[in-house]
């Protein structure tokens, strides 16, 4: 049997493709966003920016009705507190803030209320599960039972909570300690510190896989990177001019730029969480055009195979015909 004649085009990318296999500072990139590819992270994305879409009113709902009882008699530091949970969220910010008022009423209007506003944001901790353990390809067989979900749920719901609290705080060090400029730089800093912190507990609360620090540590930095990074430029965005793009279109300019913004979040987020799964188990040289599979292609197929696994008595594993040897370029000048 003749082998198919390989063409030009074809033999470039390959030969390029070898050419990133060989050297780290591509070949690991291009891991990642295979990757986030093959595991579908972009409609998880998708997902926790619509959850988190809904869940982002009934929280800071709750957060104003709590602080409106807690701090009855200091209504200026109720205030600081609802200004730094939203304070940071491009172009819709100042209308959150407007909007955000406590609940009131009777106590059994109150509690409803407060059980409804909790009962909306367990979306975005479940859906932000889903999405953690599919990036670490935890097969189904593993994943934790609706009660410990609900239970890293509500961890997660207190670590927004933590968040705002310390943004708070830091909002506050700063005013007292520096103005203008340094009092920026500090702020700045001080989130980036919270943020990393922050990360650190969600990538081990939200996934199912054992993992430590050390685990976890590269793409909790990098989230925090692109986490801080995305709010400043949006700060920048909305200051060259997006901010006078509200009222022109109204309604609709505020839900599509705050979808657009968490949906952006959380692909970095989870584009974050592959990079500790690339490095960790070594998923990296990835070929761009198959076959030849490499080492490393051989383990994620593998792996996203092994995943499927839904009960103890099941027992999944993949294999490779020899075609996946095959190279083209094989003989070739």
């Amino acid at each position: 049997m003749t082998a198919p004649q390989v063409g030009w085009a074809e033999r470039q990318v390959r030969r390029a493709d070898r050419f990133q296999q060989r050297h780290t500072v591509l070949a690991f990139p291009w891991a990642v966003m295979q990757k986030f590819g093959n595991d579908q992270a972009g409609g998880k994305a998708a997902l926790m920016a619509y959850y988190g879409l809904f869940a982002l009113f009934p929280l800071l709902l709750l957060l104003a009705t709590i602080l409106g009882f807690v701090l009855a008699g200091n209504p200026a530091l109720r205030e600081q507190i609802i200004n730094s949970a939203v304070g940071k969220i491009p172009v819709v910010g100042d209308q959150i803030k407007s909007e955000v008022h406590p609940l009131e009423g009777s106590t059994t209007a109150l509690v409803i209320g407060i059980v409804g506003t909790i009962y909306g944001s367990l979306g975005i901790g479940f859906a932000a599960q889903n999405a953690m353990n599919t990036v670490w390809n935890v097969p189904y067989v593993r994943w934790p039972n609706i009660f410990k979900r609900y239970l890293r749920t509500f961890g997660v719901i207190g670590l927004l909570g933590l968040g705002v609290l310390s943004s708070t705080a830091l909002t506050t060090f700063a005013t007292a300690i520096a103005n203008g400029v340094a009092a920026t730089v500090f702020g700045v800093a001080g989130a980036f510190l919270v943020n990393l912190g922050l990360f650190l507990l969600a990538f081990m609360v939200l996934t199912a896989e054992p993992l430590g620090p050390r685990d976890v540590a590269v793409g909790v930095v990098c989230a925090a990177v692109f986490w801080q990074t995305l709010q400043l430029l949006g700060t920048w965005y909305v200051a060259r001019g997006l901010a006078q793009a509200s009222p022109t279109y109204g309604v609709f300019a505020v839900v599509i730029t705050l979808l657009s913004w968490l949906y952006l979040g959380s692909q970095l987020t989870l584009l974050a969480a592959e990079i500790n799964v690339v490095l960790r188990y070594r998923l990296w040289p990835r070929s761009v055009t198959q076959p030849p599979l490499t080492r490393a292609d051989r383990l994620t197929l593998t792996r996203l195979a092994q995943m499927e696994t839904r009960r103890p008595e099941q027992v999944v594993t993949a294999s490779f015909t020899g075609e996946a040897d095959r190279d083209p370029l094989e003989g070739l000048p």
